[in-house]
């Protein structure tokens, strides 16, 4: 296997000059987009205020989304469990029609630019610092960290370039991007997806022509008939209980239950991914989310694909010991692996996509977290009167100080030995069902108070907490009939990650509607809510079908 050749270095100077030379010429532009110049500087930085269409919000959103946990994780995924763990992204498409259609109309109407800022109108001040503070831990410690180190340690195994030197270049190439705010990022986003798509699809097919020669055979189509015939147990997309790897997928829970908790959580309640379409009007918003939906079922063919052949080509024998660290197999290099195999040129093509995907989203992270400390954090608690320059200063300040944190903090972590896409869900799913919780009853029910939202908030974790470890106070075997608890393998009988989730935010929801009913007190500030909000028009109603018939499709073909 060759490492990176002077013509895919060609290749990826190419992709690195045209992102950098159309994001420093989108930050020159002066009275860009319809609204640019009547924005105020501190809303154009941070949230490119009616600058973005519909089609750079789709883009931004699955450049942001799409990084090295799905390109190394779910493809270890993928060698792993097989195309069941394509759930994340296929049940998201139909999550993106959902926040479309219910979430952003109630941020648009009530004026809502961040997450905390929600709370905080919502709820009061004490919860919404509570979760402004939690979430700059979360993106950082969590998010941002397990993004570079996973794709430092991705880029680095093609190139023969140390980790911490290939942080450092990701860090400082994704710096770049974000200093120029989030109308850079967003059109810059346009290219990075377009690499992404172009680069992920040139791998897949190259991977299946490589599975078509075991069988004497040519082509991608050829390459995906002998794949399917050779590991037909991967591509089952509702595990049963007597697979291995059921703890991770339990059977239906990844359609009608805790799938559910993971998906409406990121894609509704996160600034990470609702920047991108909280300065829009809300046509454009939609068609944004709806396009980054139909993006988002290509998705399986790109990061989970490549992870099954490169399962059947190990079975084969065809990767040699490339797949194995200290004698032992590691699924998280199956992508890695694949790109080392590529001929020269089209590696630096594949390369250039998986750069892309990392950087689009440290620098949709690094935007995030600059927005919450600025807006909601600074300029609320400590600087009220601050200026518009002084706000786009402190943000660019603390895009730089966040990506310092997360170089010194990532080889810490222990991220690539937990499994990059279990790393972040593990501990993101400690706190999804509480947050989620929160913003349904905020949204929906007038009632619902602080306290609640307070509760939400450490009852969720506590929650969380405790049913992770019960398997060690007690045993759980009772739960085992239905379906709420298996047994992992040593006689243990443990809650799957999933049914954990789905069982916190119930409890949490009847916590909260406890809390205020019987226990409300004070004046509650409710939200602009009116069902005319919720109308959709004819284009958006067709295509949110399409996505839904080719989603019932596949899994009925497949299941």
């Amino acid at each position: 296997m060759n490492l990176i050749s002077r013509l895919d270095s060609i290749v990826f100077l190419i992709y690195f000059v045209v992102v950098a030379g159309y994001g420093l010429w989108v930050y020159r532009r002066k009275n860009f987009g319809r609204h640019g110049a009547n924005t105020s500087a501190s809303h154009d930085y941070f949230l490119a205020e009616g600058s973005l269409t519909w089609w750079a919000i789709g883009a931004s959103l699955i450049a942001s989304n799409i990084s090295a946990e799905q390109f190394i994780g779910m493809s270890g995924s993928g060698f792993r469990i097989g195309m069941a763990i394509a759930v994340y992204e296929l049940m998201a498409a139909a999550t993106l029609v959902i926040v479309a259609v219910f979430f952003m109309p109630v941020y648009l109407k009530n004026h809502i630019y961040t997450m905390p800022q929600f709370l905080e109108q919502r709820y009061g001040k004490a919860v919404a610092t509570t979760m402004a503070l939690f979430w700059l831990g979360l993106y950082v410690v969590v998010n941002l960290t397990s993004i570079l180190y996973l794709g430092a340690l991705a880029i680095g195994s093609v190139t023969g370039i140390g980790v911490l030197p290939c942080m450092l270049f990701l860090a400082v190439f994704a710096a770049i991007i974000t200093l120029g705010g989030m109308k850079v990022i967003g059109y810059t986003d346009v290219i990075q997806v377009t690499c992404l798509v172009i680069g992920g699809l040139v791998t897949t097919w190259l991977a299946l022509d490589l599975v078509a020669k075991l069988g004497n055979g040519h082509g991608a189509l050829q390459g995906f008939s002998t794949l399917y015939d050779t590991t037909r147990d991967h591509f089952e997309m509702v595990l049963g209980r007597d697979n291995k790897n059921y703890m991770d997928l339990p059977g239906l829970s990844t359609l009608i239950g805790g799938m559910w908790i993971v998906n409406l959580n990121y894609w509704g309640c996160n600034q990470y991914i609702t920047q991108r379409a909280l300065g829009a009007d809300l046509p454009t918003a939609r068609k944004g989310l709806l396009f980054a939906a139909f993006l988002k079922l290509l998705m399986p063919m790109i990061v989970v694909m490549p992870g099954i052949a490169a399962f059947a080509l190990d079975r084969a024998g065809v990767l040699g010991d490339a797949m194995r660290v200290g004698g032992e197999l590691n699924p998280d290099r199956a992508y890695p692996t694949l790109l080392a195999l590529l001929p020269s040129g089209l590696k630096g093509i594949a390369f250039a996509a998986l750069t892309a995907a990392v950087v689009a989203s440290l620098a949709g992270k690094a935007n995030s977290i600059a927005t919450i400390f600025t807006l909601d954090i600074y300029q609320k608690r400590f600087h009220p009167d601050v200026g518009e320059k002084k706000m786009v200063w402190i943000g660019r300040m603390t895009v730089i100080v966040s990506m310092l944190l997360a170089v010194v903090i990532a080889p810490l972590m222990g991220i690539d030995k937990k499994g990059g896409f279990q790393y972040i869900q593990e501990y993101t799913g400690f706190v999804s069902p509480g947050i989620l919780a929160m913003f349904l009853l905020g949204f929906f029910w007038k009632k619902t108070t602080s306290s609640a939202a307070m509760f939400a908030t450490i009852g969720g974790l506590v929650f969380s907490i405790i049913l992770k470890f019960l398997p060690a106070m007690m045993d759980l075997s009772f739960l085992a009939p239905i379906g709420f608890a298996h047994d992992n393998g040593a006689g243990v009988y443990e809650i799957p990650f999933l049914d954990r989730m789905f069982i916190v935010f119930w409890l949490v929801v009847a916590g909260m509607v406890l809390l205020s009913t019987v226990f409300a007190r004070g004046k509650v500030k409710a939200l602009i809510v009116d069902t005319k909000l919720f109308k959709v028009d004819g284009a958006f109603a067709l295509g949110s079908a399409v996505i839904c018939v080719v989603l019932a499709t596949i899994y009925g073909m497949w299941w």
